[in-house]
């Protein structure tokens, strides 16, 4: 893998767990505690910097019921990246009221769909958009959105992405491999055509033993296969290197996108993003990082902070997912 050019101040808001000694010994397959992030809300967004924040909301209309624009108002992202919006767009403006709003549905009414918005008293402009990925006869619609964003001088490419949950066995599992067929095929045209690049949101995936509390118990279930974290392994690879699926399909070589999550935790477990409404995997953090915020080389040297804004309990939350956000240096203008 490479290694991450990245600022040590990435790491300044992590709050690593405590050592291995001072934990309650685990069972085995299971990941000891978790880091964690300060909230976005607790930091000042640097001076000339760019806020970034992607979530799966669980459908729009139900997060803004449950309480997402107190956090909104709260953390003030410049950019916000929204997976499963499962609503038209006049839903999401009426519900966005003054923000400047991509949005590519689904064509499955009631299913997935991104978009990505910029914050009514942001400078930020929306330049092009985009939203082919995949053979023509892959219906990818509500699941990859590409905007180009004008910031300051400069262009920044911003991808809302939602990838398929899949099903070990059935249709659904075939579908979420095409579909990271095509993210493979498109992330290596995306780092040749644009220096400034990031690839947000739910992409259902955890990529290695400590993106995921449980780990031996779902070495078999779909969001830790292991064909399915080989993506990721060239996705964040070394170009230097070839990569291939357990099953010896070949991936070509690495793409050398680097996940600022990782980078900023280092080889710690966490910090988690998705936990299931049941049971107690909340309270007891038995999470899963599927969420992410990936960057080319260019742009992760200029990201300066990342948290993960995990509720402070069960009854605050206002999707099964926490909200992803890093800021970026903007470069100057004279």
């Amino acid at each position: 893998m490479t290694t991450p050019a990245v600022d040590p101040a990435l790491s300044s808001h992590v709050i690593a767990p405590p050592p291995l000694d001072e934990q309650p010994k685990p069972k085995p397959g299971v990941n000891g505690q978790a880091a964690r992030t300060e909230l976005s809300s607790t930091v000042a967004r640097p001076d000339a910097a760019m806020r970034l924040a992607t979530i799966n909301v669980n459908g729009v209309r139900a997060a803004f019921r449950k309480g997402i624009d107190a956090w909104l108002a709260a953390s003030r992202p410049d950019v916000l990246a929204l997976q499963e919006v499962r609503a038209a767009d006049a839903d999401l403006a009426s519900l966005l009221p003054g923000w400047t709003i991509a949005h590519d549905a689904c064509s499955q009414k009631g299913r997935a769909g991104v978009a990505v918005a910029i914050a009514p008293d942001s400078d930020i402009e929306i330049a092009g958009t985009r939203t082919a990925i995949g053979d023509d006869d892959f219906d990818s619609s509500g699941r990859w959105l590409e905007t180009d964003l004008r910031v300051g001088d400069e262009t920044v490419t911003v991808v809302s992405a939602y990838a398929h949950s899949g099903e070990v066995d059935t249709p659904k599992q075939v579908e979420k491999y095409r579909m990271l067929e095509a993210m493979s095929v498109r992330l290596d045209e995306l780092g040749d055509e644009h220096e400034l690049a990031v690839v947000v949101g739910d992409l259902n995936v955890c990529h290695t033993p400590i993106d995921i509390r449980n780990w031996r118990s779902n070495l078999k279930r779909a969001g830790f296969l292991p064909d399915e974290r080989a993506y990721f392994d060239q996705f964040f690879g070394d170009p230097e290197h070839s990569y291939t699926r357990v099953d010896g399909t070949d991936l070509g070589t690495g793409l050398g996108w680097i996940d600022l999550g990782r980078a900023a935790a280092g080889d710690v477990p966490g910090p988690y993003t998705w936990w299931s409404w049941r049971g107690q995997a909340f309270d007891n953090d038995a999470g899963w990082r599927i969420d992410y915020q990936a960057a080319t080389a260019a742009l992760a040297a200029r990201a300066l902070a990342y948290f993960v804004d995990r509720p402070a309990a069960y009854d605050a939350r206002f999707t099964d997912h926490s909200p992803v956000v890093v800021d970026y240096a903007r470069r100057a203008t004279s």
